[in-house]
């Protein structure tokens, strides 16, 4: 695959944070997803919280699974630490990886199909642990990769490209993530910038299990199957003598609206995202609150967005196995070899 380099030369007046770097200190490589798909948006909503933020490049690590939104870590932050694991496998490289060196800064990005279904049940003990970390899933309800299949998070009666309609119950990542024990959770839209970086700030200066389930809408399978310009349509009125695929540009969907209120977003193909934000005065700190709040919106088929719960006093992995301060990565023979007394001492204290 063929990335493209974006160019070096920044102009002399760009604004710079407190580190010295301007955001084009931030980004990554020339995106190669289809224009327009929410995942950039997203990325960019990311180089900016972490260029708000004054983080050190170095002092991120980026980790992903395999996807679409799996690709986008090349799109951002191309200056820090990385490691694209195989699908679904992501959580545990991100706990290891977090484990052996507390000192970075720990940027999970996932989709919907590498963490709702062969990543699940990593997802959930990632977070049920509570290993400090941001974990974002870019949230499409289709597998983009492998044309438009629904994934565990597309709703009920929802049509795919094709026309075939799911009759499976959609996972809420969200709810998962309130049941598990995360302890910083939020949900926002790819075209609300405005909420989804400081959502995503928040989340950096977590101290735990933070998880942002962001609803990322798929450009490229929203051919009606009643169109006769649908690409299906003329394949199976055309005798072709290969087969081709085109991805059309679209322009990015953008909305902004008021806490409490509630905003109905058209997508491509016409159908309705119906976003509901939270109010000012929702109190994010009751879990039990959060998860009646999810299930009361979602009967009346809106999408609750906001930070939904957020835990002021979080307890992360390494406080649970009372690692030392010391990074495990930076200790000596000295620290892991103690001696035959400790060892002796630490067996009788097991038998």
């Amino acid at each position: 695959m063929t990335y493209l380099a974006k160019p070096k030369l920044h102009h002399p007046s760009l604004p710079v944070n407190r580190l010295g770097y301007t955001r084009r200190d931030y980004e990554g490589t020339v995106s190669t997803l289809c224009a327009g798909c929410g995942h950039d948006s997203i990325s960019a909503a990311i180089v900016q919280a972490c260029f708000e933020l004054d983080v050190a490049p170095h002092r991120l690590a980026k980790l992903s699974g395999i996807g679409c939104s799996s690709k986008t870590p090349t799109y951002f932050l191309g200056n820090s630490h990385g490691f694209n694991s195989v699908h679904g496998r992501m959580p545990s490289v991100l706990t290891g990886a977090n484990l052996a060196n507390r000192d970075l800064i720990y940027l999970g990005v996932s989709g919907d199909g590498d963490s709702a279904s062969i990543g699940f049940g990593q997802f959930a003990h990632s977070v049920r642990r509570g290993v400090d970390m941001v974990y974002i899933v870019e949230n499409n309800g289709v597998y983009g990769l492998t044309k438009g299949q629904f994934s565990a998070t597309a709703d009920r009666g929802s049509k795919s490209k094709r026309g075939v309609t799911n009759m499976d119950a959609a996972i809420d990542m969200v709810s998962i993530a309130l049941q598990m024990g995360a302890t910083y959770v939020a949900r926002s839209f790819s075209g609300d910038k405005a909420q989804l970086a400081p959502l995503i700030k928040g989340a950096i200066r977590h101290r735990g299990a933070a998880f942002i389930d962001v609803i990322s809408p798929c450009v490229a399978f929203n051919n009606h199957p009643g169109s006769t310009k649908s690409y299906d349509y003329v394949r199976e009125h055309n005798e072709a003598v290969n087969f081709l695929d085109v991805m059309i540009g679209r322009g990015p969907i953008t909305t902004e609206y008021a806490p409490g209120e509630l905003r109905e977003v058209v997508q491509h193909d016409g159908s309705v995202l119906r976003l509901r934000k939270l109010r000012e005065d929702y109190d994010p700190g009751n879990r039990i609150i959060a998860m009646n709040m999810l299930q009361e919106r979602a009967a009346k088929g809106e999408i609750v967005t906001g930070l939904l719960y957020v835990d002021p006093q979080p307890v992360d992995l390494h406080a649970h196995l009372n690692t030392v301060e010391t990074p495990l990565n930076q200790l000596g023979e000295r620290e892991l070899i103690p001696g035959r007394e400790i060892l002796e001492h630490l067996n009788s204290s097991l038998r």
